[in-house]
């Protein structure tokens, strides 16, 4: 995995704020950006065309670093899945080798460095989407794009929900349960190296439908939070929003992704935030608010606003996870071992089709950074134990 060494952005455009990061490396896997002396090396590198229109070929090349011999890949544009303001997802199939892949395409600025693409290369967990490798590609307007091949992975939380909704069903537990987790694991793994997501939402939170295994995507909006540094407030998208960010505040930190990922846990209880925050809450999200009028709702309880079936333990930790005061939310790895997880530590649970559950404890060093030994003690049940032999159990 790459090292952790990334330098902090100093350069912020806007809402979204992915493109706009220091200036642009000479070369990104051996693509450089056109200019007249370096045209005809970039011929094998950079693809003409859209490449989005179904059946269309795209035919790049990978490799030829560190000794690496270069090797031609072509990709067939089958389907789009997504679009917006920063471009496009289309889902692909490499013609080498049968491989799904997802293809997102990105406008880029020729004076600067994409900074979801330096963020991916930083990744490397089971619960994060992977990045396989990008090329670049042009239209007849000379416009430049960035196209990030990650893997493919089928659903989405946000369908996932929506598909028991429609049906008048409550989401099975223990999807809750292990969606949730997974997304804690991967939020534990990200902020442990210094990344912020800034946009989780069910729409980003990709599953396989076969294993429930839950991936983390689209780190359009993540960066590397500095102390000290301010940052955008208008970030996030709206339901899943931290008061901080919305109260305008500009050094925030990590907390504001557990933030969200209550509101998501509280979405698939069916549950919704209600109340109003007292001034020293206030103060903790944005000093300057603290003499605002806010209407005095009074404040909801928790066990009220869930369905009385709703586990006890659930309402604990949306609770927990949904706290105006950024300082007092648990973190992600703190998350991973409340009660509400422990049928996911018990050896005997399986998933409602009868297969086992995804991997849920195969930690690297790098996640347990800093962690105690009693919470680890808690976090990896002793049957898979040994998924981590480093920690000398």
């Amino acid at each position: 995995m790459a090292s952790i060494g990334m330098a902090p952005s100093t350069v912020e455009k806007g809402d979204s704020d992915s493109m706009c990061v220091d200036k642009l490396p000479e070369e990104i896997n051996e693509m450089k950006i056109r200019d007249e002396k370096v045209e005809k090396e970039m011929e094998a590198t950079v693809v003409d065309g859209n490449g989005t229109e179904t059946g269309h070929i795209i035919v790049t090349t990978i490799g030829g670093r560190n000794g690496q011999p270069k090797q031609t890949i072509s990709y067939m544009a089958e389907r789009v899945v997504g679009q917006g303001s920063f471009g496009i997802v289309f889902q692909a199939k490499c013609l080498e080798t049968g491989e799904a892949v997802a293809i997102k395409k990105v406008l880029q600025d020729k004076r600067y460095k994409n900074r979801e693409l330096q963020t991916m290369r930083l990744l490397d967990h089971p619960n994060v989407i992977s990045l396989k490798h990008c090329f670049f590609s042009t239209t007849d307007k000379d416009e430049l794009y960035l196209n990030l091949v990650l893997e493919y992975v089928p659903e989405t939380a946000y369908r996932v929900a929506r598909h028991y909704s429609k049906a008048n069903q409550r989401m099975p537990m223990i999807y809750v349960k292990l969606y949730t987790y997974q997304i804690f694991r991967a939020l534990a793994y990200i902020h442990a190296i210094g990344v912020c997501h800034r946009d989780i939402k069910p729409q980003n939170l990709l599953v396989n439908p076969h294993t429930h295994q839950l991936k983390l995507c689209d780190f359009g909006s993540a960066k590397v939070l500095v102390k000290g540094e301010p940052n955008i407030s208008y970030i996030c998208s709206r339901y899943y929003r931290a008061p901080e960010l919305i109260f305008g505040a500009t050094e925030y930190t990590t907390a504001i992704d557990v933030w969200s990922v209550g509101c998501v846990l509280a979405e698939l209880l069916l549950g919704q935030v209600l109340g109003t925050p007292t001034r020293e809450e206030i103060k903790c999200m944005n000093p300057n608010y603290t003499e605002f009028k806010f209407p005095q709702i009074k404040a909801h309880p928790w066990h009220k606003i869930f369905h009385k079936r709703t586990p006890p333990e659930a309402v604990d930790l949306v609770s927990r996870l949904l706290q105006y005061s950024p300082n007092l939310r648990c973190n992600a790895l703190e998350a991973c071992i409340h009660p509400f997880f422990d049928e996911l530590r018990d050896p005997n649970t399986r998933l409602p089709n009868g297969r086992p559950l995804p991997p849920l404890f195969n930690f690297k060093p790098q996640e347990l950074k800093g962690a105690s030994l009693e919470l680890v003690a808690k976090l990896i049940p002793e049957h898979a134990r040994k998924q981590c032999p480093f920690l000398g159990f």
